[in-house]
């Protein structure tokens, strides 16, 4: 029995001498269950309305108070014509529109008025939820509307719901793009992570070093023949993507292409630097696989808005590159915007891919020298 105590006592010591296994079991579980119960929601918070109606009308100016008085909810903006819906959509100014009918206030009493709720259907997951809101609230208050404007008759109102880039309500719409950030960025950074920390675990990139070459164009080399296949799985992807799940690309092929090659060479970059830190290939792997996989689905807006998160949440999902690809491909694809629409997002890619590149060959000159 004292052997099997010390055995036990020993098994102890071993663990919590091992710094990395105590981080693991004690501390991974708390803040994986902090970051899933603030960050994996399904509720839309801060949802940006405009409308299109007389204020004049007192059903409709009682109408729009009680959309901004929801939780969810706020009134931004107001238009005098509906078919400035769509420049507010692609500027990203709302969310959603309300249209009211003319003489909203009397037709209600007869019961033939209606209220159109157009929400952006290049998400249709998060639109369906933003609709579902307004709908809500304007079918919840009838009753009021009733006392208020009708002496307590019974009226009806009819609210119409249509999604603009997405009548047909369609999933790919929302997973196709995200799917394409996801696979691009894993599959890119894993290539030139696993290659560079193979060649330094054999000794041959230390040969490559006492070379005429530069560490600069050593890099480079190694990254172009990565970027070729990387040109090859976009095409592949994008052909699947129009052919078999019927995306549309409904804007500029050629915006789209210099996008996704500016993002794969964001995640070439973040390879590289992640070789730079890695003693070896089974620890680049874990870092590609498990440390990019789950915050890229969690806090890119594949699966969960990221403007449901907390602010700090919000602010950590900003330096995840796919995000601002995924909203890229979104915006030309399937809203058919143009480059004036995805410079910010584009910019920001641009930056991302110079300041991980000159990391990653400062690091790899400090390191391998």
């Amino acid at each position: 029995m004292k052997e099997f105590a010390a055995s036990v006592i020993k098994e102890f010591r071993h663990i919590f001498r091992d710094r990395r296994t105590i981080l693991i079991a004690m501390v991974m579980p708390v803040v994986q269950i902090i970051l899933f119960g603030f960050a994996v929601s399904t509720e839309v918070n801060d949802v940006r309305v405009v409308f299109c109606g007389d204020l004049s009308d007192p059903a409709v100016r009682s109408a729009v108070d009680r959309i901004d008085n929801n939780r969810y909810l706020r009134i931004t903006g107001r238009l005098y014509n509906p078919a400035g819906i769509a420049s507010v959509f692609r500027r990203n100014e709302a969310d959603a529109a309300v249209c009211f009918d003319r003489d909203f206030g009397s037709s209600i009493v007869s019961g033939r008025a209606s209220a159109r709720i157009i929400g952006d259907g290049s998400d249709p997951n998060t639109a369906q939820m933003i609709t579902s809101y307004i709908r809500g609230v304007l079918q919840s208050e009838q009753t009021d509307f009733s006392v208020s404007f009708a002496g307590g008759q019974q009226m009806s109102m009819t609210p119409v719901v249509q999604l603009m880039y997405n009548p047909a309500m369609k999933s790919s719409y929302n997973f196709v793009p995200g799917v394409m950030g996801l696979i691009l960025m894993l599959i890119c950074s894993m290539m030139t992570a696993v290659s560079i920390v193979r060649e330094k675990e054999t000794g041959t990139l230390e040969l490559l070093l006492v070379s005429p070459v530069k560490p600069l164009w050593i890099i480079v080399s190694k990254m172009i023949p990565y970027l070729a296949l990387s040109v090859v799985n976009f095409t592949s992807i994008l052909l699947l993507a129009h052919y078999v799940m019927e995306v549309p690309v409904n804007g500029s092929l050629l915006l789209l292409s210099v996008a996704a090659l500016v993002f794969m060479v964001t995640s070439l970059a973040l390879g590289l630097l992640i070789s730079v830190i890695s003693p070896n290939q089974r620890t680049a792997l874990l870092i590609c696989g498990m440390g990019l996989t789950m915050p890229v689905m969690i806090f890119s807006g594949i699966i969960f808005p990221c403007e449901s998160m907390p602010a700090v949440l919000q602010w950590f999902s900003d330096i995840i590159p796919a995000k601002w690809f995924i909203i890229i491909v979104k915006k030309v694809m399937i809203q058919g915007d143009g480059l004036a629409s995805v410079s910010g997002e584009l910019a920001i890619l641009s930056g991302m891919a110079a300041l991980l590149l000159a990391v990653s060959i400062k690091s790899f000159r400090t390191r391998l020298q």
